[in-house]
This record gives structure tokens, C-alpha cells and sequence, in this order.
């Protein structure tokens, strides 16, 4: 089996290649190289093999972004288990819900302990250890466990492609949420794609800025910088903050970042507000998995001095599926998320049958990246597999140059009058307003059109713009049946764990508040 047919050999690989090179820094606490994360991983396997987890069992993950999070999750796969990683913000209803339905056989926690995740285990009688590393030089110690190790039997385990390593859920933008499984070979395929199309080698380093427990932070951001080489920090708090992220990329010499629109214009929103003295020479912003307006993307670039690219990408795919190349590579297009990489891609009508540039259909996907299929759902993946291609969901076209353009997810384009409405192209219009920070367009159940447009908008701080400004601003912008029939002003908009703005729970909250309206029960 060549090795760089799994993730774990090709990290092994890596680390006999770089051993000195950083691997990863916990802000301001200690740095870990490669070989020294090797190690570590190792260890914490004999560790877990000593705990009695077996190949194939499930064990699920609950942390910040922290150090101990990283070294388990590759010690749960490189002994042939499959790592699921939660949100540690869940409620213990959505904990159990997730351990039952992963089968997760073992929870791993930080030392501080999670009361809903403890909650939900206890109720389900499924065994917790909780792990830390005290500094890089200790090793993880695995906390009310056998304090055996067991490296004679690790070595044994031979990492196989088709291991299934992880196991994540769709954010169920629709419906409840589907297990996806992923392989070793998808996130090896993963990776490589992620480093080729941005050049990622061990000279780049970045910081982390969205959590592990989602494709989009762990593979584009943790696992493609290890399998280059190159170098992560983890906040010292083990999230996000505005605060401290610019100065963490200086310290740390970073050369890129990825995060979703949500972060870049808390970014930009700083930056108007109490920008640094200077910022760090970047060779790219990456941004993902929401929609990025074009106003936004140039008022990144303008404020940081780097260009913004932006990608495609979804659970089933092991997160990328297309994105705008660097300046050197040709173009990055405002209003495309660019080139399919490293996979195929054909937009399909609803008889499969393949459409040329131009032509909107469902975008479809094939290639090594690509899940298997959802756990425990034949239902699902007839439908998602049908004619041979792996069906997104979303609805888009191809330019002549061959880049993507989305028009959005099937089940968010509003069909008003047999019109059918971008949502993505109404958000993309409001928030290119001066005084608009945020803003989400969505369809509600109307008697004459059967589904009408509104939207909800955040005002930018100190803005007195109301109602009839934004109406009066989008008729000028936008053909007249795309004008939302109602704005909603308001402070905040309900979003998943992910920064995703779903519109089905924007939708279902606004119409809540008013009191008269029919609210419709969103199921499939």
C-alpha cells in the first residue's frame, strides 16, 4: 500500500521530511514540530489502544481548538478507529442525539469536562476520558484511564485507504442532519488538493480561526497545512477572537488564512473601527462555505493588501470542490467560487443530462474526494447518487472559462410566480449598500405567488438607515420581482455553529414575530 494513500502515512512521511519545522503553536505557550507531533500522536494511540479502542469503533471528540483536540483526532484514525468530532457548544439532547447516531463507543474531553456532553454519555452509558497536555515536552495524559501504554500493538495497525476516519453530519440546511463517513483516501485526495491549488508548502503558516469540529477548519486549515509541512497556531483561548488574530499572524509569521464571509466582516468591521498599525504581507485570503458578496471581497483586499479567494466546498467532498486560483495561476473572479480541483464536475439537468457554459442545472461532482455515501440512508443516496455523479444540491453553471457560478441551494431559491429568485444575488446587492453590515434575503409562503422575497438587515453601527431605504435601494439594483416585499431591520440573525446563516431559520424566526402570519412547518 503506498503510504501516501492514507492520511496518517502521509503524515508520517511528512514529519520524516520536515522534523524540525514547526507543526503546530499554542499562542504564546509552547511549539510543537513536526516529529514531535509524531510522536505525540503515537503515544496517545498506544494510549488508546491500552483504553481498549478497537479498529472501526466510533470515538466522538468534544473541545476547543486546542492542541489535545489535534493529537487525539490523529491517534483515533492512526489506530483505525473513526474520529467524530462535536461542537463542545451542543445541549446534551443534541449531544445524544449525535453520540447515538455516530455509535460512538468512547467520548474524549478536555480536563475542564463538558456538562452536556457528560450528561448526554452518562444517560447512554457510553464511557469518557478526559486528556490534556500539560506542555509540549509531557506527553497527552489520558486522565482516569489505564496509565498503560500499549505501543507493541500500535505498530501492528496498518492504516488502511478505505478505513473510514471520520464521520461528520451535514449541516442539514433541510432536513435532519445525514452521517457522512469519510475515508483515509478522501482526506489524503483532500489535502493534496488543497495544497496544490494554493502552492502550500512548509514555508506557510497560518492561524486557525474556525473550529475542528467542521471540514472547513480541519482539512483546508489544520490538516493541508501538516500534510505541507507548514505550520498552525490555536488561539490561546481555543477560539476565534477578533482581539488577538492579527497579532498571532505577526508573531507567528503567517502567510495566509481561511475563514467564512461571517469572520472576514467581523475582520473588516475591526479594521474600520480600531485598525492595526500594519498588517502581515499575505500571499492569499481564502474564503468558504457561505456565499462572499463581491463588495465584501474587494473591501478585503483593499483593507488587507492580499487577494481574496474564494472556494467551494461541502462536507461530502471532504470539503473542496472548486476555488479561484492564485494571481499567478490566472484570474479570481467577484461572484465565482472558480475551478473544479482535482475532481470532476458537470452542471446536470434533472435527467442528467450534461449543460454546456452558461447553462444553470445541479452541480455535480465525482472523484476521490467524494464520500461513499451517507451512513444508514439508501434513501438519500439514491438520489444523491444518481446517474453516476454525486449530487450537490446546488444550483449553478459553469462560465466559458470554466469557472462556477452559484445560484444557490436547490431548496433556497425562491420561486415567486414560477420566477425563480438567487437569494444569493439579493444578499449580494443588499450589503454592498454603504450602511448595511449584514444581510439574508429568503422566501415566505405567499397566497398570490405561492412564495414571496424578504430579507433581514443588520444596519452597520451608527447607520440610520430604515425600511424604505433598503427597499427603495434594492428597486434600483434589482429587476422589480426580485425587490423583497419586506425588510426586516434587526440587530442580530440566527446562525448554525458553522457562521452559516441557514435561511429556513431566518425565515422561521422573523415570520414568528409577526403574529398574524400562517408560519409555515419547514420538514423535507
Amino acid at each position: 500500500m503506498g503510504s501516501n494513500l492514507t492520511l496518517t502515512g502521509f503524515l508520517k512521511h511528512i514529519a520524516a521530511k520536515f522534523p524540525t519545522r514547526r507543526a503546530i503553536s499554542v499562542s504564546g505557550k509552547f511549539d510543537v514540530t513536526h516529529a514531535r507531533l509524531h510522536e505525540l500522536i503515537e503515544h496517545a494511540a498506544s494510549q488508546l489502544v491500552a483504553a481498549g479502542v478497537k479498529p472501526r469503533d466510533v470515538v466522538a471528540l468534544t473541545f476547543p481548538n486546542t492542541i489535545e483536540l489535534v493529537i487525539m483526532f490523529l491517534a483515533v484514525i492512526r489506530v483505525g478507529a473513526t474520529a467524530a468530532p462535536l461542537n463542545s457548544a451542543y445541549t446534551s439532547e443534541e449531544f445524544e442525539f449525535y453520540l447515538s447516531d455516530s455509535e460512538s463507543k468512547l467520548l474524549l474531553i478536555a480536563k475542564e469536562g463538558n456538562e452536556a456532553a457528560q450528561a448526554a454519555v452518562t444517560k447512554l452509558n457510553v464511557p469518557q476520558i478526559a486528556v490534556t497536555l500539560p506542555h509540549s515536552d509531557s506527553n497527552v495524559s489520558l486522565i482516569q484511564s489505564n496509565p498503560l501504554s500499549d505501543s507493541e500493538s500500535v505498530s501492528k495497525i496498518v492504516n488502511e485507504p478505505s478505513d473510514v476516519a471520520l464521520f461528520l453530519h451535514t449541516s442539514g440546511t433541510t432536513s435532519r442532519p445525514k452521517g457522512v463517513p469519510l475515508t483515509q483516501h478522501n482526506l489524503v485526495s483532500s489535502v493534496n488538493n488543497i495544497k496544490s491549488v494554493y502552492k502550500l508548502t512548509e514555508s506557510d503558516s497560518t492561524v486557525i480561526v474556525l473550529p475542528l469540529f467542521h471540514v472547513h477548519g480541519l482539512i483546508a486549515g489544520l490538516l493541508s497545512s501538516l500534510g505541507a509541512g507548514g505550520s498552525v497556531t490555536l488561539p490561546a483561548s481555543g477560539r476565534f477572537s477578533a482581539s488577538s488574530f492579527w497579532s498571532d499572524m505577526k508573531n507567528y509569521n503567517a502567510t495566509w488564512y481561511t475563514a467564512v464571509p461571517t469572520i472576514h466582516q467581523i475582520l473588516l468591521d475591526r479594521h474600520l473601527s480600531s485598525p492595526e498599525s500594519a498588517y502581515p504581507k499575505l500571499r492569499f485570503i481564502r474564503s468558504c462555505s457561505a456565499a462572499l458578496a463581491p463588495s465584501i471581497l474587494s473591501r478585503l483586499e483593499e483593507a488587507f493588501g492580499a487577494p481574496v479567494l474564494e472556494a467551494y466546498a461541502m462536507t461530502e467532498a471532504t470539503h473542496l470542490m472548486c476555488s479561484n486560483p492564485l494571481p499567478e495561476n490566472g484570474p479570481h473572479l467577484p461572484g465565482s467560487v472558480g475551478k473544479p480541483v482535482g475532481q470532476e464536475m458537470a452542471i446536470l439537468d434533472e435527467n442528467g443530462v450534461v449543460q454546456g457554459p452558461d447553462s444553470k442545472g445541479e452541480i455535480c461532482i465525482r472523484g476521490p474526494n467524494v464520500t461513499k455515501g451517507y451512513k444508514n440512508n439508501p434513501e438519500a443516496n439514491k438520489s444523491a447518487f444518481q446517474f453516476g455523479w454525486f449530487h450537490t444540491g446546488d444550483v449553478g453553471y459553469l462560465d466559458s472559462d470554466g469557472y462556477l457560478h452559484l445560484v444557490g441551494r436547490i431548496k433556497e431559491l425562491i420561486n415567486r410566480g414560477g420566477e425563480k429568485i438567487s437569494p444569493i444575488e439579493v444578499d449580494a446587492v443588499l450589503v454592498s449598500h454603504p450602511d448595511i453590515a449584514q444581510a439574508v434575503a429568503f422566501g415566505v409562503p405567499d397566497d398570490k405567488y405561492g412564495e414571496e422575497i424578504n430579507c433581514a438587515v443588520i444596519p452597520r453601527e451608527g447607520s440610520k438607515i430604515d425600511e424604505a431605504d433598503v427597499a427603495g435601494f434594492c428597486k434600483k439594483n434589482l429587476a422589480a420581482f426580485k425587490v423583497p416585499k419586506k425588510v426586516f431591520m434587526t440587530d442580530s440573525l440566527p446562525k448554525t455553529a458553522t457562521g452559516k446563516i441557514q435561511r429556513r431559520l431566518v425565515a422561521e424566526h422573523f415570520l414568528a414575530q409577526i403574529s398574524t402570519a400562517k408560519v409555515p412547518k419547514f420538514g423535507a
